[in-house]
């Protein structure tokens, strides 16, 4: 008997988003856990919460990509919502992130809150209390939450922006 399910939570969504950035390199729970400066245990319930929704396989291995890009485009704005909060230094994020400017200009800059952050800027809220550490680690997984934040976040022009660019992403990543 399957435990009961309440819900995802907002680190669901990294771990799976670092799924994907691994490719097809063989990857362990303690791998995750290291890079995400999550628990083992955490992540092991994580990927349970998932594969529930049906966003990975029930051998929690292999990320179900259209459903997560389904999830990530029409869902997480809504299950994950984020507003722009006080000023603060940190790590640019949303169409602040360094990839993003090259199609979005703003005078205001969005930052995740971080002592070492350079950018001052309206804070937002990561998906959790880690993942400043782990996107300064890994320069594709930041990327890719830059433009979740984005759809979190922006305005029409920049999510449609961000949707395009998930889905050129996600189309170079392994199928399942």
């Amino acid at each position: 008997m399957r435990r009961k399910h309440n819900g995802m939570r907002p680190q669901d969504i990294v771990v799976l988003v670092k799924i994907l950035t691994m490719n097809d390199r063989g990857w362990q729970l303690k791998d995750l856990a290291n890079s995400l400066y999550i628990s083992n245990s955490e992540i092991s319930e994580s990927l349970e919460r998932s594969a529930y929704a049906g966003l990975i396989d029930f051998g929690k291995r292999n990320v179900h990509r259209g459903n997560l890009l389904d999830f990530l485009i029409y869902g997480m704005k809504y299950v994950f919502p984020a507003q722009p909060g006080i000023l603060t230094r940190g790590l640019p994020t949303a169409h602040s992130h360094p990839f993003l400017q090259t199609f979005i200009s703003s005078d205001q800059a969005y930052v995740w809150p971080s002592q070492s952050g350079s950018i001052l800027g309206q804070a937002i809220e990561p998906f959790y209390a880690n993942q400043v550490k782990a996107a300064q680690e890994d320069d594709e997984l930041y990327r890719l939450l830059a433009l979740l934040d984005v759809i979190r976040v922006g305005k029409l022009r920049e999510k449609n922006i961000a949707e395009k660019e998930l889905k050129e992403i996600l189309s170079h990543v392994k199928s399942y």
